[in-house]
């Protein structure tokens, strides 16, 4: 159960029905953490003010939301995107901006007339579109202006950089910003025309700690500044995730995540128990001592390995099978590819998945998982056109296989195709009547496409469908998991945290139902102690999962303990599985960073839990 984000920027096809990192493969979600949907961000830049929700269904309703507001106005806390209109007549307010009495009063008044005189033709010029004038004038009253009258030497200051942006001179620009937020720290139009001017000149640093100093003081209620921190705060994002992924030490995730990456395929041939012909008569020693296989081969012991839970040596194992061409090279291959998807190494993976695939002679239920593997990785590379030509594929030469038809229904949820999606749960679920996850995954999808519309009567059925799927299968997890997301959002809370304590029931050490019912407690009764010390039995069961500590960190960047937060980013970043998901997790570690310098250099923090 993975986190999920309300910007729909980028998409990752995480592994399995109950994981919580995307891989590629397993499906086009993570099941009841996601719902199947987007992992990007989990707040619009730099830490804006949130209630934290219990996973998929609560945040992808607050995107909802976020998008009617945008064309709504004021409705939703969210202006429109007003301008800044420039030139001005005054700066923001700021201390000590009055006239002094005592002897040269009289003078100082003068001199300052004569600069506002000034600043005035400066504004006749600018708004005539003469702005080399404009620029005169205004430096003509910065020459006049008395040096203590701060706020007006800051609006001089403002009006002239505003007249160098529209001759595009950004060092200027900054320049005379930067002189104007010296003369008034809490200056909203320069701190904005400044961030404006580092992103021209590329300073992307300086300028998410412009924004979001302007954020802040706005109370994260202009749209325009927002959408310029989101802005800034991906591009960083994807700048240090790709250099650091490149670099990266392969991880193999924790038993629980990968087993639950396996239970999410049904026809798979290479999760597949061995069978009785493949190992020694003996299977198991007196003394506990794993039994060996029958032939001398690197595939069967890979197997061998999975089912002892040694994982780290499956590649190995497999890369000898290969390598001598032995009978099951086609298996050892998908099985590689496989295990190098879940370590985070597409580029590695690709290439055995493409020989699978094109191995016309094999058998065909490894060369259609094979195909929704590599199109699950298409789509964590945002690239589903290919997805869905896999997936395709995958329909053609295997019609029968349910996997097809579960997965390609993830992916569709995805692609917000809800219609298709049913239609191949409906078709999964035709192939094997006895598939839980196929049909608590079609109810989310209903459910999903009724509070889009919102219907109310199609609501109260999808909440209908989930009741008749846990009573039929009342040891589905997952089941119970996306009842969950959709009482949340419904706002039955005390039904949803029973929900989540029969998850934790049937799997005990699934890391990721501690941090979602963790949420729950912060978003239900604004227990802040339970949700951590949920959220840190999380992190106790798996210290692998990524999911635990990056809501940890967006936690204590609400909490405005920055340190904190930034400490579990960074584990959160070393355990990601793809570049796209890492991306994700630096943007909120920068957003964290930015808001420690505005802190020091201006004082400024945002409202905190």
């Amino acid at each position: 159960m993975a986190a999920s984000k309300p910007v729909e920027a980028a998409v990752v096809a995480a592994a399995a029905p109950s994981s919580g990192s995307g891989v590629g493969g397993g499906g086009a979600t993570a099941g009841p953490g996601t719902g199947g949907l987007p992992r990007w961000q989990l707040a619009l830049a730099v830490g804006a003010p949130l209630l934290l929700g219990a996973g998929a269904m609560y945040l992808w309703s607050r995107q909802r939301r976020r998008r009617e507001a945008g064309g709504r106005g004021d409705a939703g806390g969210l202006k429109r995107n007003s301008e800044r209109k420039t030139p001005e007549g005054r700066a923001s307010p700021a201390p000590g901006s009055g006239h002094p009495d005592g002897p040269g009063a009289h003078l100082e008044m003068n001199s300052l007339d004569r600069a506002q005189a000034a600043k005035n033709k400066g504004n006749k010029y600018f708004k005539a579109g003469k702005y080399e004038q404009a620029i005169q004038c205004y430096t003509e009253a910065i020459s006049l202006c008395p040096i203590e009258k701060n706020a007006d030497l800051s609006t001089f200051y403002q009006n002239r950089a505003a007249a160098f942006e529209q001759l595009q001179k950004w060092k200027e620009v900054a320049q005379d910003c930067t002189k104007a937020v010296e003369l008034n720290p809490k200056y909203v139009k320069a701190l904005f025309r400044r961030a404006k001017a580092h992103e021209k000149l590329d300073n992307k640093k300086e300028c998410l700690e412009d924004v979001t100093a302007v954020c802040i003081l706005e109370g994260f209620q202009n749209q325009q500044s927002m959408l310029l921190a989101d802005k800034v705060l991906k591009l960083l994002g994807k700048e240090k995730a790709k250099e650091k992924y490149k670099n990266r030490e392969p991880l193999m995730p924790s038993p629980q995540f990968i087993k639950s990456y396996f239970s999410s395929f049904t026809d798979d041939i290479i999760s597949q128990p061995m069978l009785k012909g493949e190992k020694s008569d003996e299977d198991k020693d007196k003394e506990g001592e794993a039994s060996e296989v029958k032939e001398n081969s690197g595939y069967l012991r890979a197997k061998q390995y999975m089912e002892e839970e040694n994982y780290d040596k499956i590649i190995s194992e497999c890369s000898k099978e290969i390598d001598a061409q032995g009978k099951y090279m086609a298996e050892a291959l998908l099985l590689r590819a496989t295990f190098y998807l879940l370590i985070g190494n597409a580029t590695a993976a690709k290439p055995d998945l493409d020989k699978v695939i094109s191995l016309k002679e094999a058998n065909v239920k490894l060369r259609a998982n094979a195909l929704i593997k590599r199109g699950s990785m298409y789509m964590q590379q945002q690239q589903p056109l290919l997805s869905t030509q896999d997936f395709n594929m995958a329909a053609d030469i295997d019609p029968q296989n349910a996997d097809v038809y579960h997965h390609r229904g993830q992916l569709k949820i995805l692609l917000d195709q809800v219609e298709e999606a049913v239609a191949d749960f409906d078709e999964c679920i035709r192939l094997r009547p006895e598939s839980a996850l196929a049909q608590a995954q079609k109810c989310f999808a209903l459910y999903r496409q009724a509070y889009t519309g919102n219907n109310s009567s199609q609501i109260q059925a999808a909440m209908k469908g989930f009741e008749e799927v846990i009573k039929k299968f009342p040891r589905c997890a997952e089941g119970y998991a996306l009842y969950a997301q959709a009482l949340t959002d419904q706002q039955q809370f005390g039904k949803a945290d029973d929900m989540y304590d029969k998850c934790i029931d049937l799997e005990p050490d699934n890391a990721t139902t501690y941090v979602h019912k963790g949420l729950l407690q912060l978003q239900w009764k604004q227990d802040l102690d339970r949700g951590l010390e949920l959220i840190s039995k999380a992190i106790e069961i798996d210290n692998k999962c990524d999911f635990a500590y990056e809501t940890m960190g967006t936690i204590e960047v609400q909490r405005g303990n920055m340190e904190k937060a930034i400490d579990m980013f960074n584990k959160a970043i070393n355990l990601a599985k793809s570049e796209m998901e890492m991306a994700h997790l630096y943007s909120l570690c920068d957003a964290a960073h930015a808001q420690t310098e505005v802190a020091k250099k201006y004082g400024l923090k945002p409202p905190t839990l």
